[in-house]
């Protein structure tokens, strides 16, 4: 997975998505990728706002690229590719747990879209971090047996990829311990915290799941590190 960092304004994310999908898609097919998503924080994305504000004066996640290869070894086109952009990147290994999909909860049908068109709703894609002092099978523990199934049912997701990071593997790269993206079926659900938080529309209700979620999220992430986007999601060839 590579992540790309810009200014975050939606012109920047517009460009961005066209680029990415026009040149770099090809070239990355043409060096060997199988497979392709892109996760781009344009327009359409900007109509949510991000679950957490990007600290002032720091750049946020434009952009997220998963391609999947044979060897990451071999992965020095895909790199020049990516590079030509000319935006501040980093290569992550990961390890992917698809938590659920499109049809898999009541928020969502069945996945019916093509490859290459954009996915319904909105995506938040987060980059995390384990917290310091936690051992990693406690991290673990919280962020797969707790938080996933908890936010599952406070939360009206409609998909939940958990990126585990294995290592960086470009130069430079900043910390980071997993990826999330999860989809929404609207920008308004992730806007309205009612919603956000299946309140059914019962401001006692929201404010309980939301405790409930910080009690958990703080148990197992860095929020003084943990970043976080809107973005539009185009599963441009499918696993």
């Amino acid at each position: 997975m590579y992540v790309l960092w810009g200014d975050g304004s939606p012109d920047e994310g517009n460009g961005l998505r066209e680029r990415l999908l026009r040149e770099v898609a090809p070239q990355l097919f043409a060096a060997g990728g199988r497979a392709l998503t892109v996760d781009v924080h344009d327009a359409e994305a900007a109509q949510a706002p991000p679950p957490m504000p990007t600290p002032d004066g720091e750049e946020t996640i434009a952009a997220v690229v998963s391609v999947w290869i044979d060897a990451y070894d071999r992965r020095a086109a895909f790199e020049r590719a990516i590079g030509a952009l000319g935006h501040r990147f980093a290569g992550y290994l990961v390890v992917e747990s698809v938590y659920d999909d499109y049809g898999t909860t009541q928020w969502s049908g069945p996945r019916d879209w093509p490859d290459g068109d954009r996915s319904p709703g909105v995506l938040t894609v987060a980059l995390i971090h384990r917290p310091e002092g936690l051992d990693y099978s406690e991290w673990i523990e919280r962020w797969h047996g707790t938080q996933s199934p908890l936010s599952a049912q406070l939360q009206p997701r409609t998909r939940y990829v958990r990126n585990e990071v294995v290592r960086a593997i470009t130069d430079g790269a900043p910390e980071v311990h997993g990826i999330v993206e999860e989809a929404w079926a609207s920008a308004e659900t992730v806007a309205d915290p009612m919603l956000f938080f299946n309140s059914g529309g019962d401001p006692a209700v929201m404010q309980a799941n939301v405790e409930k979620m910080l009690e958990s999220v703080n148990a197992c992430l860095d929020l003084g590190r943990f970043r976080t986007a809107t973005m539009s999601e185009y599963l441009v060839r499918s696993v």
